[in-house]
């Protein structure tokens, strides 16, 4: 109680401060939705408040109220002014990642700013970093527990429609429409009430689930029938996407949101991946069925980490030397996927 005190006087409207607030690199709808959300809610505060992300996100999600006035860190005219803006804080808010490392280029400068730090997140082995934390794995999305501090604080007169929906999108795609086990009483509750404040839920999924451009949905096919690999013995599906592939399609930022979904849809099959080929690595997503955990695979293998059914990781190895070690790293680990035992490395065999 102490602490929601301290935070509740931090964020008063007797005095107006300079705020920031970010989220992880390649913001999702939880992390951009979350971030404005809190903006919105803020600024009725009366302070000044600014989001920085550390990169650009998927135009689906351009939409959001106050996406006009996101600083992007990536964008070379936005760099030094985001710079700036981290200086002058005195509060940064750090939501929807639990370690400043997902910050990337981001991330030194907010470790070493002296601002009140805030961190509000869902995932796991969050890093101790913040003043104040408002922080639950059994959340299903940073705006779920958002909503929660809001009202805790005794503000839910301030959400108005546009932070409703910011906050209903966040929490409709971390629970992947509501149909993931992550989708509590309390998300039911939750969205009932976001719903009851203005949320145009019908709206928002058609504008996050069906707006793509032909580029995407020709990559979409292309996917399907070129790049899914399938292993029945081991229960296991992927996709590994190529910089290549990417390029012949013009690939935008969000375009390949969803594709190991697809996957992890096939019957039999209870663990999926995505490979992506990047300039600084192999990006993988990781999903599962709910009986089992990847993000302790993702965290022993592929310097990862997540939920337990939706999960991260990177590689340095190439495309092809990836998707090979991921099938050789399942093989020998199937059973105790499966049953939920402890991972055996292939270094210390």
């Amino acid at each position: 109680m102490q602490e929601l005190d301290l935070f509740k006087e931090q964020i008063s409207s007797a005095s107006s401060k300079k705020i920031i607030i970010t989220t992880h690199h390649k913001p999702d709808a939880d992390a951009l939705g979350s971030s404005l959300a809190l903006a919105g809610y803020l600024k009725k505060k009366n302070h000044q408040v600014t989001v920085v992300t550390p990169s650009d996100y998927p135009s689906f999600l351009h939409w959001m109220k106050g996406n006009d006035e996101v600083v992007n860190f990536e964008d070379p005219e936005k760099e030094k002014e985001a710079m700036k803006l981290i200086a002058e804080a005195e509060i940064i808010f750090c939501l929807d990642f639990s370690n400043l490392g997902r910050l990337q280029g981001m991330e030194q400068a907010v470790r070493e700013s002296k601002a009140f730090k805030v961190n509000i997140d869902h995932h796991q082995d969050p890093e101790e970093f913040a003043d104040f934390s408002f922080c639950s794995s059994k959340a299903a999305a940073t705006c779920e527990l958002l909503y929660d501090l809001i009202v805790k604080v005794g503000d839910r007169e301030l959400i108005d429609k546009d932070i409703a929906e910011c906050l209903y999108s966040g929490i409709m795609t971390d629970t992947g429409g509501f149909r993931h086990p992550n989708t509590t009483k309390n998300v039911h509750l939750v969205t009932a009430e976001l719903i009851e404040l203005g949320a145009d839920n019908s709206k928002i999924s058609r504008l996050i689930y069906d707006t793509n451009s032909v580029n995407r949905l020709k990559f979409l096919g292309f996917a399907l029938t070129r790049r899914l690999t399938i292993l029945p013995e081991l229960s296991t599906a992927y996709f590994g996407i190529s910089k290549k592939d990417l390029r012949k399609y013009q690939s935008q930022t969000g375009d390949t949101e969803g594709l190991v979904n697809y996957a992890l849809s096939l019957d039999g099959i209870k663990i999926a991946a995505l490979f992506t080929e990047r300039k600084d690595g192999v990006k993988i997503s990781f999903r599962s069925s709910e009986d089992v955990a990847v993000n302790k695979f993702a965290a022993t293998f592929f310097e990862g980490g997540g939920h337990k059914n939706a999960s991260g990781g990177i590689s340095q190895l190439s495309l092809e030397d990836t998707i090979r070690r991921f099938e050789k790293l399942v093989k020998e680990n199937k059973h105790i996927l499966f049953n939920q035992l402890a991972l055996v490395d292939e270094k210390n065999q």
